[in-house]
């Protein structure tokens, strides 16, 4: 083994987690390493549902959708617009008795 190229090796850095909980372990990481969840707060350990948000991304997940929805309302709403202004704008075909009275109102 080259002696040179190997990282340092800690023996006893403490994990500390979100829920209080530490742990003393090895790793080439130095000082107290910070987790948000370890075997005693997971839920398939504790057998508990709980809903764990890292940095409020429930919250941007729901805001994402309500914000997807509204853009879709407004696209429909457009659409609808757009369509009820092009059947307003465009020329109405004549039927076949308005074109035979022209004709026979013009002879």
């Amino acid at each position: 083994m080259q002696k040179s190229i190997h990282p340092t090796y800690y023996t006893d850095v403490e994990i500390v987690c979100a829920c209080g909980a530490k742990m003393v372990t090895g790793s080439i990481a130095q000082g107290p390493i910070r987790v948000e969840i370890c075997s005693s707060c997971h839920p398939f350990f504790t057998g508990e549902k709980k809903l764990v948000d890292t940095e409020g991304m429930v919250e941007k997940f729901v805001r994402k959708q309500a914000q997807a929805q509204t853009e879709v309302v407004s696209k429909k709403k457009k659409r609808y617009a757009e369509a009820s202004e092009a059947q307003d704008d465009a020329p109405k075909h004549k039927t076949l008795r308005e074109m035979l009275q022209e004709a026979q109102g013009n002879a």
